[in-house]
């Protein structure tokens, strides 16, 4: 495939970067006519977005590694994502025409240039990025680093990283792995990894671990959700002087013992009670496995929805596999491991031919008592209240993933090679760090107030500044088109953005565009 033909005339089409590739002698358009832009700007957006970027310093940062022109579209396309909720490169031109643009001139390139210039980055510039991303933190502090990972299938033959693994969505296709580390204390990405979808989860963990002390950071503990769980790589933790919160299920045979010795004992005290959470909570010092030399603190704690709802997909599970032994009576099958758990099973004197399943009422009874129970270990002194409020801080993280696929587009990569994979994860990596900043500074806000207004989030506060519109009038000069309204005073004042800002604000935009459209003017004549 090397582009996408155009609806409205079957004799054109958008080239993507396969397309260089077979004809790489073809001459493609880099920029668009500068005086080809529309008439009206939703300028709002671009006014927040560029003072989150600012107070980060993103441009000085990306100048370091890459030229101002390149560093300049890396930034708009990572906006375009934002607002766009896209990262189809083909439509880029669409979103540049109607915005104001980080871009030298605010110049509108085209869809070819962006293929071209995600094949351009290299390595070095994003391995450059994060070494200056993460030498400007404070390495003093105690910090929390939430660490997850997602797959995203794929099914090009021509990225390097892409194998069968173990996806969590199985669409029967091959995959890579993402994975984020996140400052729970500052609500910060730090950084990130992509690695090939036959390493599982567990086995990654300790790359990680290496990658944040390369960065330089000490003080630090991992929160980890229970697929990272492994004796080594607590003992890989423990090495590096790291503390951990990871999260275990009740179900779990090294820790079933140590519930069933509190079970009755806290889950009705109200002393207990965590209402933030709604459940109850202990907390017990001891080994996890025979031969651990640290101290674990096991938190066990009860939830009576979770109770409520693990019983019943239990019993549901029970049922499925009673009928299905149940059509299997009289015939020849090999039956898995699966069901004696659950089950003794009896075949007739041949051996093969299955006659009878008896009901293991030990180990069903048992499981359902633990229904609604989990654990969370820690491997420094804290109480079951300060634990599951730490472990509660990575649902930041998880909302990052979330946003990634939904709200920047990237659930498909659209992309043929590594390197133009690689270079979109880097972009991606960078809008995420400006919308993780959006989200935590509206919600900070929604949360002081004492109405709780459905404008606050992401994709509706950037809805209502859309609105805040420039319009080019008769004298070809682009100005403000109206005042701004109540709803987008409440969000623009959460930034620290006045109404005098943005009049200044649109003012320069309106003459830095009529400095780029005369001069475009005088080029045509």
């Amino acid at each position: 495939m090397i582009g996408r033909q155009l609806n409205k005339d079957d004799r054109k089409m958008w080239p993507n970067e396969n397309f260089l590739k077979y004809f790489p002698d073809a001459e493609l358009p880099e920029a668009m006519d500068r005086t080809a832009r529309s008439p009206y700007l939703s300028a709002g957006s671009f006014i927040v977005l560029e003072k989150l970027i600012d107070e980060y310093h993103l441009p000085e940062l990306l100048q370091k590694y890459m030229n101002r022109k390149d560093a300049g579209l890396l930034l708009d396309l990572a906006c375009y994502s934002i607002v766009s909720e896209d990262n189809a490169g083909q439509y880029y031109p669409d979103y540049a025409y109607c915005h104001p643009l980080f871009t030298s001139d605010m110049r509108i390139y085209s869809d070819s240039k962006v293929s071209d210039f995600l094949h351009s980055i290299r390595a070095e510039q994003t391995v450059g990025f994060l070494n200056g991303w993460n030498e400007r933190r404070n390495k003093r502090e105690k910090i929390y680093i939430s660490y997850d990972s997602t797959n995203k299938n794929c099914q090009s033959g021509d990225i390097d990283m892409v194998e069968f693994g173990h996806p969590k969505e199985d669409a029967g296709l091959p995959v890579f792995h993402y994975s984020v580390a996140y400052d729970t204390a500052n609500r910060e990405p730090l950084f990130y990894e992509q690695y090939p979808g036959s390493i599982n989860d567990v086995s990654q963990l300790r790359y990680a671990v290496d990658k944040a002390y390369s960065y330089g950071y000490r003080k630090l503990g991992f929160i980890l959700d229970r697929g990272y769980f492994s004796r080594a790589n607590l003992a890989y933790m423990d090495k590096n002087d790291y503390s951990f919160i990871i999260m275990v299920k009740g179900m779990k045979k090294f820790i079933r013992g140590i519930i069933l010795r509190q079970m009755g004992a806290f889950e009705n005290k109200r002393a207990k009670y965590i209402d933030r959470y709604d459940v109850y909570g202990t907390t017990v010092s001891d080994e996890l496995y025979e031969g651990d030399e640290q101290t674990r603190y096991i938190h066990v704690y009860y939830s009576d929805v979770k109770a409520l709802s693990g019983k019943q997909q239990v019993k549901e599970k029970i049922c499925r596999m009673k009928a299905f032994l149940d059509n299997c009576e009289g015939k020849e099958k090999e039956l898995g491991a699966g069901f004696e758990e659950y089950f003794y099973l009896h075949y007739e004197k041949d051996g093969k031919t299955f006659a009878i399943a008896e009901e293991r009422t030990d180990v069903i009874e048992q499981e359902l008592s633990l229904c609604g129970y989990f654990a969370i270990i820690t491997s420094e002194k804290m109480t079951a209240r300060e634990a599951i409020t730490l472990y509660k801080s990575r649902d930041a993280s998880e909302k990052l993933f979330r946003s990634d696929k939904t709200f920047l587009g990237n659930r498909s990569m659209r992309t043929g090679s590594g390197d133009a994979a690689s270079a979109r994860i880097f972009v991606e990596f960078i809008a995420l760090i400006i919308r993780c900043r959006l989200y935590t500074v509206l919600k900070d806000r929604q949360e002081s107030m004492s109405e709780r207004p459905n404008y606050l989030t992401v994709p509706a506060a950037l809805k209502e500044l859309e609105k805040i519109v420039m319009i080019r009038q008769l004298d070809g000069i682009y100005r403000l088109d109206h005042a701004v309204t109540k709803h987008e005073k409440v969000i623009l004042d959460a930034f620290g953005i006045s109404d005098a800002n943005v009049r200044y604000r649109t003012g320069k935009i309106g003459k830095l565009l009529q400095q780029i459209m005369g001069g475009g003017e005088k080029e045509a004549q």
